[in-house]
């Protein structure tokens, strides 16, 4: 499934190190794929920022120039879906341009004459796979029509006529265009996990604002774990009283939730992870354990004993009862079972269950997961569910309408496309491992070279980004799934032909800056956790700028390093720590980067002035915040980090000085610079410095020089 083992000894042997090491191999084959890859219809558009992008985009002469005049107007009836979306598209146009709109957003939207944006729609849309989400938007000087099949394809419509919102020195305006767009994927999903740590509703709602704002479309929400159950059941009440720490959703708030992401044109799909990463199901009822307990929440992370009892016929009475309700409560045509991470210790030890095997004929733990799944298949079946699960579900013999979502890569999606099944990628997309929004974009659930046929490539419904939730907390998970989900989210939705990584950032940090009226916290928690951590001292303005330029271009160590570097992670552990504070990918670590990159290749004297400019910025900060940590405890595991930032500052000087008078530097200095940036390169305080690597070219060619 995911990120769940993390002590350093089981880690080699799970599923996230598959991930990791699949991840760096679909980067590498995805980037030789789409890197060379055309453009389409973007002729012109280069001022533009929009994301996803249309499948067309036809800019036309012309601008629709926005007054307080401005209005709305369909045949939608108030409550309706569209309405709701039209009347959100209004208050965030007032909010972003400061008119007084004379049609406010809780007006009447009936056409009349002075009506400038006109939408149309056909029928109202299911939240299915499959459904139309097409659009076609017409922008003219004086009128915008919005059309669509369904009300899915106005929203979808209205978030793109927001990002086309432009500003000039006579106001706002709409360039003219017109723009057909409809998925390239129908399953665009984000996976959150509320379950190692506890989301509260807020969160859940500001995320799936943001999500319907890129255009995603199914929200995963992880309900049951070790560490905890999430989800009130009336059935069986012990399971969110003793299994939750008081921490759950009523099925008030799951209705509401849903609802919520319905009016956005969002999906709601529930996982309950089955048979393992169950502990917290068995605290108040271990009779379906396959140990007798006693049990409790589990706190650690890992993959862990404690399973459901395939061979116990109480346990699927049990699932029986419990499915029911849970299909009464969620209204999305599919459950996914998760099914992932079983440690069979529990069977093995269990002399019934080994007498059980017997009977039946299965040989190993795989065959008794087997014919556990479907049990569980027929009982969502009889419930009217379809049944997702990670790849551990896969069974010769399961019906064709399962969904297998894959951890593996893409040759786990092809295996089962070729074998009638459908599926959805996860692998490539897990944004708890921090790792960069250029690998997630190049990760495509159908790459160009795909030996599957075209009927076979229907079989691939989407992807899903995946926030498991080890290491993050309500404060702090905002920021590891924005900006980057908009790149995953561009990679679902657009063509495969759109695939030019430099624009795509682009466009990636004015959507990360739009998504901040949405009410998700991935910027503005930086400052005021940085904040928290040197409250209790005097400082001045200068040492918090320079702690927050520092965090600014230090990132979190990649993967599931973190686990491995000393601190013993729980779900009881401060996550309030400077690397907290550190964006997954620093943005402008990576322009500096690049910035380094373009001198090389062009020795442009504008780029050398940037990039001094940039090198004395950062010399500025170092004594200030090796200051301010001398004060706070809490900022000592940085004072490394700052002296590493010294050591490549002093390097990239002197390396740039040779340049510039076209000196070349003895072999020696460079291996020896070299060296200490190795050095450099080490986590502090579980941290890394986004700008090493451009220390690294640079000494590159250096070397490459003196060999000529």
């Amino acid at each position: 499934m995911r990120s769940s083992a993390v002590r350093v000894s089981a880690i080699f042997n799970s599923k996230k190190f598959f991930v990791l090491l699949m991840s760096l191999i679909l980067f590498s084959a995805a980037f030789a794929q789409l890197s060379g890859a055309t453009e389409v219809n973007k002729a012109g558009t280069d001022f533009l920022a929009l994301m996803p992008w249309p499948a067309s985009v036809q800019l036309e002469a012309g601008k629709f120039r926005i007054t307080e005049k401005f209005q709305a107007g369909g045949e939608a009836q108030p409550g309706s879906r569209v309405f709701k979306a039209v009347s959100r598209f209004m208050s965030r146009l007032a909010g972003r341009t400061g008119l007084f709109l004379e049609q406010d957003y809780l007006a009447d939207q009936s056409l009349k004459p002075e009506t400038r944006l006109v939408y149309k729609y056909q029928r109202t849309g299911q939240l299915v796979p499959g459904e139309d989400e097409s659009y076609t938007l017409s922008v003219k000087a004086e009128r915008i029509e919005l059309s669509a099949a369904t009300d899915l394809g106005i929203l979808r419509g209205l978030e793109t006529l927001l990002q086309l919102l432009s500003i000039d020195d006579q106001g706002y305006y709409f360039p003219c265009c017109l723009i057909k767009d409809k998925p390239r994927f129908t399953w665009r999903g984000l996976l959150i996990d509320s379950c190692r740590h506890f989301m509260p509703l807020e969160v859940i709602k500001r995320n799936l604002l943001a999500m319907a704002a890129v255009k995603l479309n199914v929200l995963h929400w992880h309900l049951s774990e070790d560490q905890g159950f999430r989800v009130e059941c009336k059935t069986f009440p012990r399971l969110h009283q003793l299994g939750s720490d008081g921490m759950y959703y009523t099925q008030e708030q799951i209705r509401d939730i849903i609802n919520f992401a319905s009016d956005l044109g969002i999906r709601v799909m529930p996982e309950f992870d089955i048979p393992g990463h169950s502990t917290s199901w068995f605290v108040g009822y271990p009779e379906y354990a396959s140990s007798p307990g006693p049990y409790r929440i589990e706190r650690g992370f890992g993959v862990f004993h404690p399973v459901f009892n395939p061979a116990n016929p109480a346990v699927y009475r049990f699932f029986d009862r419990f499915f029911r309700e849970m299909a009464a409560l969620f209204p999305d045509p599919y459950m996914h079972i998760g099914g992932d991470e079983v440690e069979g210790t529990h069977w093995k030890e269990n002399p019934g269950i080994k007498a059980f095997m017997k009977k039946h004929n299965l040989p190993d733990n795989h065959a008794l997961q087997a014919y556990f799944n479907k049990e569980i298949l027929k009982i969502l079946t009889k419930y009217n569910k379809k049944m997702v699960g990670w790849d551990e579900i896969y069974q010769p013999g399961l019906p064709k309408d399962i969904v297998i979502q894959s951890w593996r890569g893409t040759q786990a999606l092809v295996d089962g496309a070729r074998k009638g099944y459908q599926g959805i990628l996860s692998s490539g997309y897990y944004i708890d491992l921090c790792e960069s929004a250029e690998r997630h974009y190049l990760n495509d659930p159908i790459p160009s070279d795909s030996p599957l046929t075209e009927e076979e490539k229907k079989l691939i419904l989407g992807g899903e980004a995946t926030m498991w939730a080890e290491l993050v907390t309500h404060e702090t998970v905002d920021s590891r799934i924005w900006p980057r989900t908009a790149a995953i989210a561009e990679r679902l939705w657009s063509p495969q032909e759109i695939a030019d990584v430099d624009d795509m950032y682009r466009r990636l940090e004015t959507i990360s800056v739009q998504l901040e009226e949405l009410g998700v916290q991935h910027l503005r928690n930086q400052r005021m956790m940085l904040r928290r951590l040197i409250n209790a001292v005097n400082y001045s303005q200068e040492e918090f700028e320079s702690l927050l330029k520092l965090a600014t271009i230090s990132e979190p160590v990649k993967g599931y390093a973190r686990h491995s570097l000393g601190k013993k992670y729980s779900s009881l552990s401060p996550l309030t720590r400077f690397v907290d504070c550190c964006f997954p990918e620093s943005l402008e670590g990576r322009k500096f980067c690049k910035l380094v990159e373009n001198y090389l290749n062009s020795a442009r004297k504008e780029n050398l002035k940037e990039i001094k400019n940039y090198l004395e910025s950062y010399k500025k900060i170092i004594s200030p915040a090796v200051s301010l940590s001398g004060r706070v405890p809490a900022l000592k595991e940085i004072v490394p980090l700052a002296d590493n930032l010294r050591e490549t500052v002093l390097i990239m000087e002197k390396a740039l000085e040779f340049f510039e008078k076209g000196h070349r530097p003895e072999a020696e200095w460079v291996k020896f610079n070299q060296q200490r940036l190795k050095e450099a390169k080490k986590p502090q305080g579980e941290c890394l410095l986004s700008i090493i690597p451009a220390a690294g070219k640079l000494l590159e060619a250096l070397e490459k020089n003196h060999g000529k």
